[in-house]
């Protein structure tokens, strides 16, 4: 089996990395992913509280899982609410239904 892998170069902070992308469609995310990255780190560094790229990096992805699974949270939320919005239609509508069978057979 070949490795297809593509060769990505991100710069983060002012520093280079490559890293192997498996789908070329892929790339721009990747590269969407690492400018957000280096965005949230450079706020960090600049708020002059932490110090230490290793600090930065941690709390950066600490913010962004955290708004990640916020997210996940609002959406899985908005999800059952629309399922149990659904749920009573489809009983309302049963019953109304019902109810003109009823009148019908009358």
């Amino acid at each position: 089996m070949s490795d297809s892998s593509i060769q990505v170069k991100l710069t983060i902070l002012d520093k280079d990395y490559n890293v192997a992308c498996h789908q070329p469609e892929e790339k721009e995310a990747l590269h969407n992913s690492a400018r957000m990255l280096d965005e949230r780190m450079r706020e960090i560094r600049a708020g002059g509280k932490i110090v230490g790229t290793e600090r930065i990096a941690v709390m950066a992805a600490l913010n962004l899982a955290y708004e990640l699974l916020k997210e996940q949270t609002l959406e899985e939320g908005y999800n059952h609410d629309m399922n149990t919005r659904l749920k009573l239609m489809q009983e309302r509508i049963e019953a109304a239904l019902a109810d003109e069978d009823q009148q019908m057979r009358l």
